[in-house]
């Protein structure tokens, strides 16, 4: 696939495994059976999604029980909003100001606090812990952000919780204290194990590991009871009916497994490109400024940077047009005229915002390319 080379948005989407769609494609045609169905067709079926579900599972250090299947990151990450909060309905959610639209949104619906990011886009976990209310049930914290690649400190979170936990237990309060975190853009590149995360609920997506769009899963540490998210035939531990879409399974399966194996080995390759990129283009444009934090804080295929004066879409659209795709910020809302929620969080100003670009690297980012995108840049921006 030599033609993705110049591709640099794998934040919104990454290209389709081969060995994903070849895994799919059985489940499209010979073996469609409802895997809830009795006869042999449908039982080797439902052996099969507890094949998939085990492979997931184990991934993550977690029991295959506490793996839900969704419909891709977005309706996970309602799911353990909506699934903690609507069960305890006078509960309290605790949340930072860099969240995907994903958390940001349904929190609404909820009694809530909204705790600021540092200027490189990291959250303190003092500041977690003064947000947290006897009422707070759930805090949700994104492991790694989409838009500027910043890590956040998940495990001082969780112990921060731990204590509280210990805390409330010693004064009779027997409210629980769960933690969430949205991982989506952190499967190709972090620990994804959730016993040393301390997370409760974690969120991870098959569009962003190679895998099928609109596929996912949330994990759900046991003991947990969440409120079904959508009612029906009972299906995914009663939490999400509906038949479950097996094919996607599949390629998502596969694509997470083959993430968990190159998960090193990319993480350093890409965390040199990015750097190599960095200093390019600082040096051709010293009056570029990258967002976000520097070295191990960021994920290692993300560069957030603003050419000040430079109007983005602009931007990427000359980018478009000589054969680099890049983005303005996340996907999601790219259709929006207002700035981007994570860059007013950091301080930038709506002007700095429009004059800011993401890139992002990925399986097929080479050297050469890298090298040629930012020399494509830095011709735009002196025309400019």
């Amino acid at each position: 696939m030599a033609e993705l080379s110049n591709y640099f948005d794998y934040a919104a989407a990454t290209p389709m495994l081969p060995e994903a769609l070849a895994a799919m494609q059985p489940f499209f045609a010979d073996s469609f059976y409802n895997p809830s169905a009795l006869y042999l067709g449908a039982r080797a079926n439902q052996q099969q999604l507890a094949a998939f579900r085990q492979q997931i599972a184990s991934s993550l250090g977690a029991r295959p029980t506490e793996l839900v299947f969704t419909a891709g990151g977005t309706e996970a990450n309602n799911m353990a909003v909506h699934g903690i909060l609507d069960t305890f309905t006078d509960g309290h959610i605790v949340t930072t100001a860099i969240e995907h639209d994903s958390i940001l949104e349904p929190v609404k619906r909820h009694a809530h606090t909204i705790v600021a990011v540092d200027e490189r886009g990291i959250v303190s976990d003092m500041a977690i812990k003064n947000a947290i209310t006897k009422q707070t049930v759930l805090v949700s914290v994104m492991y790694a952000n989409n838009e500027v690649g910043s890590i956040q400190p998940i495990r001082e979170i969780a112990a921060q919780l731990a204590a509280i936990r210990k805390e409330r237990r010693a004064e009779g309060n027997n409210r629980p204290l769960y933690l969430h975190t949205d991982a989506c853009q952190a499967g190709n590149y972090l620990d994804m194990q959730v016993a040393r995360l301390g997370v409760d609920l974690l969120t991870i997506n098959a569009g962003k590991v190679y895998g099928p769009k609109q596929t996912g899963a949330l994990f759900v540490r046991a003991g947990i009871v969440i409120s079904p998210f959508i009612r029906g035939g009972g299906q995914e531990w009663n939490v999400r009916s509906g038949t479950e879409n097996l094919a996607n399974i599949a390629g998502f399966a596969t694509a997470w497994q083959k993430a968990c194996e190159l998960h090193h080995d990319e993480a350093l390759r890409l965390g040199a490109l990015r750097d190599m990129l960095i200093d390019t283009i600082e040096s051709l444009i010293p009056s570029a400024t990258i967002n976000g934090p520097r070295g191990n804080r960021r994920l290692a295929n993300n560069i957030h940077i603003t050419f000040q004066g430079i109007d983005n879409e602009r931007l990427l659209m000359e980018l478009d047009e000589r054969g680099f795709q890049v983005a303005t910020g996340s996907a999601c809302s790219a259709s929006s005229d207002e700035p981007s929620h994570v860059l007013t969080a950091l301080g930038l100003s709506d002007e700095q915002a429009r004059s800011s670009i993401r890139i992002t690297l990925g399986r097929y980012s080479t050297e050469s390319s890298v090298d040629e995108l930012a020399k494509t840049i830095a011709k735009i921006v002196a025309l400019s």
